[in-house]
């Protein structure tokens, strides 16, 4: 099983042995924090002016970097007291249990699998009034260019707060030596968590002239998903999803894909 995770990498290869599989570890990205960020202090001035009238949080790990990336200029019980006084968004349960740390209410959560979709309609129910209001969003490296068009659509401003972006991680090695793995016929499972992971192994395989080649490869290996949006980046690269975790979590994926590969290798249209 291939496994391209970053920071749980040793915590998924662990699960898929537990399971029975031969774990291929390639990780596929890291966390680059942007210095001197200019979204980071324009969000901090227009919060505690009053002029920021909801927060959106995406990711638990961007949460702390944008707390992080206000110290020491803001200390962090400023900025805790200025959530405390408007609306806050929790996109899934990691941003919640660091707001909930720092004693922020959050005003809607949104349930799994944690999409822009999910999130737009928990929005929609919740009541929250977005019509003329600025919302602030703290993203996890990459746009959500639905959501902020979502949340336009209803009237609202967006912000974008970036405060961390993805990049290739520094040594290549493992992620050329899985993509040879694929191409040779020996992987049978590829696992994917994150949508940044697809991006950037088949940006490694175009450098090399072997992104074409790792595409038809892929046809013969058991592509397993976190969720939808992850699902939807696979299909925009031409693979199709063969199983997709009933919930968005590490532990489900791995689950699933050891209960349901055999069966899918099986088949004939395959």
């Amino acid at each position: 099983m291939l496994t391209l995770e970053s920071r749980r990498g040793p915590e998924m290869s662990r699960l898929i042995a537990t399971y029975g599989g031969n774990p291929l570890h390639a990780p596929a990205m890291r966390e680059v924090p942007i210095a001197a960020n200019p979204e980071v202090l324009k969000f901090a001035e227009e919060l505690f002016s009053g002029k920021i009238d909801a927060v959106i949080f995406l990711t638990g790990v961007g949460a702390r970097a944008l707390r992080s990336a206000m110290e020491p200029a803001h200390p962090a019980e400023q900025f805790f007291e200025a959530l405390r006084k408007i609306p806050i968004v929790a996109r899934g349960p990691k941003p919640l249990a660091v707001l909930r740390e720092w004693n922020v209410p959050v005003a809607v959560t949104v349930p799994e699998p944690n999409t822009w979709r999910e999130l737009l309609q928990a929005i929609d129910k919740s009541g929250l009034e977005l019509r003329g209001k600025r919302m602030a969003v703290q993203e996890y490296g990459v746009a959500n260019t639905e959501l902020l068009e979502g949340l336009r659509e209803r009237g609202a401003e967006a912000m974008r707060i970036v405060v961390y972006q993805w990049d290739l991680p520094e040594d290549l090695a493992p992620l050329r030596r899985a993509i040879s793995e694929v191409v040779a016929g020996r992987v049978d499972v590829a696992l994917f968590t994150t949508s940044v992971q697809i991006v950037h192994l088949f940006r490694v395989a175009e450098e090399s002239g072997r992104a074409k080649t790792l595409k038809a490869a892929f046809k013969d290996v058991v592509k397993a998903s976190i969720g939808p949006t992850t699902s939807e980046v696979l299909m925009s690269y031409g693979l199709n999803v063969d199983i997709e975790a009933s919930h968005p979590k590490m532990g489900f994926l791995v689950k699933e894909a050891a209960e349901r590969a055999g069966a899918v290798l099986q088949k004939p249209s395959r």
